[in-house]
């Protein structure tokens, strides 16, 4: 069992880590459009992109998949830009049924999940059983994701509710934001990209 808490614990340090920012921006930009009465759709996102990642965490750990980390470092940020893009240029102030950031979590779950698989294979070294691990790190991930969400919800419903800004508006401000700095972050890893 205390293998098992390691990873959990290793798994929701790194998601919250200011360190790997990118991953705390792309669940903001997530759930940017939602406030607290949403919790049940952004429980399907969390839920989304946490299928996502697993699936490509679990190939690329395995050494099935096998994508340049620089590649991968490049594109993350990207999946936080377009998902803020896509945040700012929506018509609807409240989010319908079934929308783009679903799309947006299991699709770019998929190139976050390849992000995480460096830090983790560091962890495991030559280790052969890597299910409990694995699965530990990802539930641990999933857990840091709900911090995440938990105080982006909060923050919004104080803003909103309390302070009175417009739901749109607060969208507005907190996707440019992510947007701004994922752009930035893009820029800056494309530039190393092509100097390798």
């Amino acid at each position: 069992m205390n293998e098992f808490v390691m990873y959990f614990e290793m798994g929701w340090q790194h998601i919250v880590d200011w360190e790997g920012m990118d991953h705390i921006l792309f669940i903001a930009a997530l759930c940017a459009i939602y406030l607290l009465e949403d919790w049940r759709k952004v429980l399907v996102l969390v839920t989304a992109f946490t299928i996502g990642h697993s699936i490509t965490l679990a190939l690329s750990v395995t050494n099935v998949v096998h994508i340049s980390s620089d590649l991968i470092e490049f594109l993350i940020p990207v999946t936080i830009f377009i998902t803020a893009f896509s945040n700012i240029i929506r018509k609807q102030a409240v989010p319908g049924k079934l929308q783009l950031n679903y799309f947006f979590a299991g699709f770019f779950g998929l190139i976050h999940g390849m992000g995480f698989s460096g830090y983790l294979k560091s962890l495991l070294g030559a280790q052969t059983n890597i299910v409990k691990p694995l699965l530990a790190f990802n539930l641990g991930l999933e857990f840091g994701q709900i911090l995440i969400v938990t105080g982006v919800l909060l923050l919004a419903g104080i803003i909103v509710n309390i302070t009175r800004v417009k739901r749109r508006d607060w969208n507005m401000f907190l996707s440019s934001a992510i947007f701004g700095i994922a752009f930035m972050m893009a820029a800056e890893r494309f530039k190393e990209l092509m100097v390798k």
